[in-house]
Formats: C-alpha cells, sequence, structure tokens
C-alpha cells in the first residue's frame, strides 16, 4: 500500500510509477553534467531516447573517455558531447556559448539542466584531509552553483527546469562520509532557495535523492579504497594513528569495502525521476528512488527526535 506523507504519495517497493500531465519534450534542450560514466552516463542515452536534444557535459572529452566515445558513436543529432569540468567557469561559460548557438531560438532558452556531476570518498573526520573537504565540496557544492548560476538565464527564458542529483546522504548523516554529507546537504539548501527564488519566475528546481546504486555507479573498486587508504594512513598526523591505532583504520576501511559493494544494480528508478523532474506539469519537490529499507531509514532519522534515531543506528 503507498504512505500517505503530507501531500506526497510514496510507494515503498517497487519501482515507482509517476503520475500527471505532461510537457511536449518536443527537442527541448537539456544540459547533463558528469556524463562520462554513472548516472550522467545512463540518463544522457535515456533522455536522448525521449527526445530531447541533450548535452551531454563530459569531464574526460578531451582525454577520449570510452564513455564519451561510446556517446559519440550514437551518431545523433540531438544527443551531443561537450569537454566539461564543473570546477572552471571558463569550461561552463565555454558550454553556455555551445548550447546557446545551437538552439533555434536563443531567446527563448534552453529547457533544463541536471547537475549531476559529482565525485565521493570516505574516512572519518580525524582520517580526512582537508584538503579533502575541499576538493569534494569543488565538485559536488560549488561545481552545481557554479553552473546553475551560469545556465539561468537561458533556462530562465524557457520557464524549464533545474534538476540537481543530491542523494540520501543529503538528508541523513553518515559516518566516515563527513566530506560527501556535507556537500549533499548544501546542494539540497541551495535547491530550496532556488526554488523558492524561480517560483514566481516560472521555473521549477526538483532535487534526486538516490539511495545506495554504489554498484551501479562504479563509484570505488577494491583497488581504488586501498589506495584511498593507504595514502589517507600515510598522511595521518601522528597523534591520530597512535591514538586510533592500524587495526581501528583497517577494520573501518574493510567495512567501507563491504559497504561498496552493495547496493542496487538497476538505476531505472533514478532515470524515472529525473524524467519526472523535467517533463511533468507539476513536478515533485523531491524524488527518493531508494530500496525501501533507505527510504523507511530517512524517514525515521528525518522526521523522529535525534536520541530515537541515534539508539536505533549509532552502534
Amino acid at each position: 500500500r503507498p504512505l500517505l506523507l503530507g501531500s506526497t504519495f510514496f510507494i515503498p517497493t517497487g519501482r515507482r510509477t509517476y503520475a500527471g500531465a505532461v510537457e511536449p519534450v518536443g527537442s527541448k534542450a537539456v544540459l547533463v553534467t558528469g556524463c562520462d560514466s554513472g548516472f550522467g552516463f545512463s540518463l544522457a542515452k535515456h533522455l536522448h531516447s525521449k527526445g530531447f536534444l541533450v548535452f551531454a557535459g563530459c569531464l574526460m572529452k578531451d582525454k577520449g573517455h570510452d564513455g564519451v566515445k561510446e556517446l559519440d558513436s550514437l551518431n545523433s543529432d540531438r544527443l551531443r558531447t561537450v569537454q566539461l569540468n564543473v570546477c572552471s567557469s571558463e569550461e561552463v561559460e565555454k558550454v553556455v556559448e555551445i548550447v546557446r548557438s545551437s538552439l533555434k531560438d536563443p531567446e527563448k532558452g534552453m529547457w533544463g539542466l541536471v547537475n549531476n556531476a559529482g565525485i565521493s570518498t570516505f574516512g572519518e573526520v580525524e582520517f580526512t584531509s582537508m584538503d579533502t573537504y575541499k576538493e569534494v565540496a569543488e565538485v559536488n557544492l560549488w561545481g552545481t552553483v557554479r553552473t546553475t548560476k551560469s545556465f539561468l538565464p537561458l533556462i530562465r527564458r524557457a520557464k524549464g527546469r533545474v534538476v540537481n542529483i543530491s542523494s540520501m546522504l543529503g538528508r541523513m548523516a553518515n559516518p566516515a562520509r563527513s566530506p560527501y554529507c556535507i556537500t549533499k546537504f548544501g546542494v539540497e539548501a541551495f535547491s530550496d532557495c532556488l526554488r523558492y527564488e524561480m517560483h514566481s519566475l516560472g521555473v521549477k528546481v526538483s532535487v534526486v535523492e538516490p539511495g545506495n546504486f554504489i554498484v551501479a555507479t562504479s563509484l570505488y573498486s577494491p583497488e581504488s579504497i586501498q589506495a584511498i587508504a593507504k595514502k589517507m594512513w600515510d598522511e595521518l598526523p601522528e597523534v591520530v594513528r597512535k591514538d586510533y591505532g592500524k587495526k581501528y583504520f583497517d577494520e573501518k576501511i574493510a567495512k567501507m569495502e563491504t559497504y561498496c559493494s552493495s547496493g542496487s544494480t538497476d538505476t531505472s528508478s533514478v532515470m524515472d525521476a529525473v524524467t519526472h523532474a523535467l517533463t511533468a506539469t507539476t513536478p515533485y519537490t523531491r524524488y527518493h528512488p531508494m530500496d525501501y529499507y533507505w527510504w523507511l531509514r530517512m524517514q525515521i532519522m528525518t522526521h523522529l527526535p535525534g536520541a530515537i534515531s541515534d539508539m536505533i543506528y549509532i552502534r
């Protein structure tokens, strides 16, 4: 049975179906960031199949990444890969000009922006360097802000859509994930502020909060986890290494390896959520493509007193 919270229905098991009137796609232009792999790669292909004119922003286009080659191999006049590092204002502005010059009528603007580009890492607070905190924030948070600000004039003209890919970890904190959580909490706040500001201008802003799709997005491999762990341990202050000890550190890394081999391999729920956010006449404020366990945990952690959720989840 569906559960009712506020004015929104949630179906916590099975694949979600969305109802409501739909805007005609009609080759509307959409930019998706982070399309080299993961959600972005799948979204570029999915939105293209729905009829959108897709600009696929790829960090590794200039380096001939395999994902970019596969997108280019579609040889479609409705799918164009563009070099885009969301940390670079220069590259973002270049893509603005590419999109504007490709539109039939630039004065009518561009329909959608999907801020998907993101990176992740792990490590407890005392294990994580300030450089790592800044690196993750530069992509996940400031990259989202930078790209949105640059494209808003075009989106405002179209009375279009901004869809920000956050995470369930943008709503609930998790040990050993503070760099990622901080940035995704920031994306949530930025999205809310933008939604309030854009309401009277006809632009709709939605947030998609995927659950655990680590396996599907290939964020980590055993090799990358070990490489990160080695660098982290080598760079730790001596007092931290002494107080925690190598055994504690290794146990946490092993736990992270287990977590990173988990999660759903089927990203179709994320594709459906983004598509609805771009096409529905009245898109949702937030979408929750996640397994029932994570959906229920998020409700507990965001709606009940912290003392209760701490008692359940802190071990």
